[in-house]
């Protein structure tokens, strides 16, 4: 190992290759503090040849290599496991910004660039990266590949897979995939991009990415809308896409348990309601052209919402700063919930037109099998996407409520994969939900998966543990 350590040393520098266990510690616990894992050496390349360079130096001595960007996974994909036979490979000193096209409307950047950064560049030549994520101040952009991360404007822009044209991989071996085209058509063969993007680093290193840029919004028109439930708000849905076509940007759905557990943990909240509704929709709108005419389409459409008993209450923001307040609300679901205690949480989809069945029927059985349970219903209803967070009953303490985990969450994914949908929405699977992926994948369709899992990393060095089963 002393070989390795002295020849990994060599290639990006001693101070880039951190031995002491105090200089680790921050890349070895998760975000979330759910899991701790020990390394060999934490390295920290600054250029795509040294990852290349690290990756033959490591697969010529059969060592893994655990891929990390910002380390905000939610389930455990950055984080290696407790035996101390990997190499962590952090890519944050990649963090350059090396081209904005503003005629062709991409950029090119690295795998470290922290997301903000790129969403700052988009600004400052005039466009937008759409992507936005509650941790877009430190989460990076190779990590959003390899997490295929959505965010709350996956209705009008998709997820990272559609974000992107072009990637830059190094493969377990150490050669380098110069995949960075910015071109829109390209029918020359299998897409091979689309293999690296959500595969959690478990096939090659994501190292730079040519990513899509959009015009910048010019106006904006939000508004917080009281329903009596997710049926309303699939109906309230419906009625906005007709009235507001591609214009519809967001519509985030939150039910009245969620907004209580946020007006009381986060004292800094408030909702535009006289009282609290069973449930409330977060509408956003944004085009290029007269904010005021924006906002009349989004009246006009809230207005035969309550005329046709979709919504009790509704009031749009009247400038910015309302708003963000608005936003705030929905931004600070995650800080309530933390505070709140440890909850079991499933970040879920199903077909769109399912989701009020499905919570319906979801509360329900949790409920019969343990009374008191908390549903924290939310998410971004326009993409079928929910966060379906279940808090412990008041009378039962944290541990006894975790033992009862595997059977709710069991309850949970088996109906979830009765619906065709998918127990991992954005978050990844990572080390969380590894051993659930037999119960939700077809047999061949994960057999698929483990023969390009073996054909590019035959020895298994790339992320072990993550993703696949077995592999």
């Amino acid at each position: 190992m002393t070989k390795l350590i002295s020849t990994l040393q060599g290639i990006v520098g001693a101070p880039h290759v951190l031995i002491a266990p105090e200089d680790q510690a921050p890349y070895l616990r998760d975000w979330l503090g759910k899991y701790q894992g020990a390394a060999i050496a934490v390295v920290r390349p600054g250029a795509t040849e040294q990852v290349a360079a690290v990756m033959a130096a490591c697969a010529a001595a059969r060592i893994a290599v655990v891929p990390q960007g910002g380390h905000t996974s939610l389930s455990g994909g950055a984080t290696p496991d407790a035996r101390g036979q990997v190499i962590v490979l952090s890519l944050t000193r990649m963090n350059r910004i090396r081209a904005v096209d503003a005629i062709g409307h991409t950029i090119v950047v690295e795998a470290g660039v922290v997301l903000a950064k790129v969403q700052d560049a988009a600004r400052e030549a005039g466009l937008l990266f759409p992507l936005s994520l509650g941790s877009e101040g430190s989460c990076t952009v190779g990590g959003n590949l390899a997490a295929n991360a959505g965010g709350v404007a996956v209705l009008r822009y998709g997820v990272m897979r559609e974000l992107t044209l072009g990637l830059e991989v190094v493969l377990p071996d150490g050669r380098i995939w110069d995949g960075l085209r910015s071109l829109r058509k390209d029918n020359t063969g299998y897409a091979l991009r689309d293999l690296f993007i959500g595969s959690e680093g478990t096939l090659g290193i994501i190292t730079g990415a040519v990513l899509k840029l959009f015009p910048q919004p010019t106006a904006r028109a939000t508004a917080f809308v009281a329903v009596a439930d997710a049926a309303a708000a699939l109906k309230l849905l419906r009625l906005s896409r007709a009235h507001c076509g591609d214009r519809l940007t967001a519509f985030e759905f939150l039910t009245s348990a969620t907004l209580e557990m946020i007006l009381r943990q986060m004292p800094d909240t408030r909702l535009p309601f006289a009282a609290r509704p069973d449930a409330a929709v977060l509408i956003e709108l944004s085009d290029i052209g007269d904010e005021s005419a924006l906002t009349d389409r989004l009246e006009t459409a809230l207005a035969e919402a309550m005329a046709d008993g979709l919504a009790s209450d509704a009031v749009v923001a009247q400038d910015g700063t309302q708003a963000k307040a608005f936003w705030r609300v929905r931004e600070s679901v995650s800080e309530a919930l933390v505070r709140e205690g440890r909850a079991l949480k499933h970040d879920i989809a199903v077909p769109v037109a399912e989701i009020a069945d499905f919570v319906a029927v979801m509360d329900a059985a949790v409920g019969a099998a343990l009374p008191g349970i908390r549903p924290m219903v939310f998410g971004h209803l326009g993409d079928g996407n929910l966060h379906y967070n279940l808090m412990r009953p008041l009378d039962i303490s944290e541990d006894a409520f975790y033992g009862h985990g595997p059977r709710i969450t069991r309850l949970v994914h088996d109906e979830i994969t009765r619906r065709r949908g998918s127990i991992s929405a954005e978050h990844g699977i990572g080390q969380l939900r590894t051993s659930e992926m037999s119960l939700c994948k077809p047999p061949l369709e994960l057999e698929l998966m483990q023969q390009l899992k073996r054909m590019l990393d035959p020895y298994g060095l790339m992320n072990p543990g993550k993703l696949l089963p077995n592999v």
